[in-house]
């Protein structure tokens, strides 16, 4: 479990730099006029970004299947954020 845990921390890492990537290349774009990722990306960024760490929180916290379960949300909200902004 604890292998688990880790790499899931470090895929909550992963998407908290990736939504700080995303809200900088927003921010560039609207400075130098050119087109970024829009409001709905940053959101969509910030917003699994936020939820992977709170999961990551409750992961760490806890022992048996719960830790398990929030490592397991990280990991489904890591893959759904890759799917639908930037796969799809």
């Amino acid at each position: 479990m604890r292998v688990l845990r880790g790499v899931s921390g470090v895929v909550a890492g992963g998407m908290v730099a990736l939504a700080v990537t995303v809200v900088g290349a927003a921010i560039m774009g609207s400075e130098r006029g050119f087109p970024g990722p829009g409001a709905t990306d940053v959101g969509w960024h910030l917003g699994a970004a936020t939820v992977a760490v709170a999961a990551q929180v409750f992961a760490d916290r806890r022992r048996g299947f719960a830790s398990f379960s929030g490592s397991l949300v990280v990991f489904l909200v890591a893959g759904y954020l890759l799917w639908a902004q930037w796969w799809n």
